[in-house]
């Protein structure tokens, strides 16, 4: 039978409970956001190049830029999906730290356009490399986080000249537990 008249411990709280209790949700949820900061989010352009490298120790690849400027990158390959790479200008001061391995980053490689070095400095070394006589094409592979939750791999598809000639997404075999066992 229903029972009119029962109250729970939150139905007979106070209003100025109620609000404690949801001022402290909203602390709870900055904190754990906060913690979500991923390296490429924390760092505001015009600072030094040291305060980068303090954090997230030596680059392990440094390439130059057109602009007399540098761009150090943190690849997390050949297993992980990240690479954060900060451009840094002649004076030594950070223009832009940012994730490469991603959609909108690749997207702007330019088909018949980019070349070789392009691809290397935007993205760094891949992951894997093949040649495909048949196709007479190099391929430059890359791992990444599509959306923050498809694990995939990104190629760039080389002529003999070193221009890119096609790119290619498809599924990260390493996360696939259907074909794991293959690799």
């Amino acid at each position: 039978m229903f029972n009119r008249h029962h109250f729970t411990a939150a139905s007979t709280a106070t209003p100025a409970a109620g609000r404690l209790r949801r001022a402290a949700l909203v602390c709870l949820s900055a904190l754990t956001l906060a913690g979500c900061v991923q390296p490429w989010q924390q760092y505001q352009q015009g600072a030094d190049e040291s305060t980068i490298v303090a954090r997230l120790g030596p680059p392990r690849e440094t390439y130059d830029l057109p602009d007399g400027g540098k761009r150090l990158m943190w690849p997390t390959q050949p297993m992980g999906e990240t690479t954060t790479a900060a451009d840094i200008d002649a004076a030594g001061k950070i223009v832009n730290v940012r994730q490469v391995l991603q959609p909108n980053e690749f997207y702007r490689a330019q088909i018949g356009q980019w070349t070789k070095s392009d691809v290397l400095v935007n993205f760094g070394r891949p992951v894997e490399t093949a040649y495909f006589p048949l196709m007479k094409r190099e391929v430059w592979t890359y791992r990444y986080l599509e959306d923050n939750v498809w694990y995939m791999m990104y190629s760039f598809y080389f002529d003999d000249q070193g221009i890119v000639r096609l790119t290619q997404k498809t599924p990260d075999p390493l996360h696939d537990p259907d074909r794991r066992a293959l690799f």
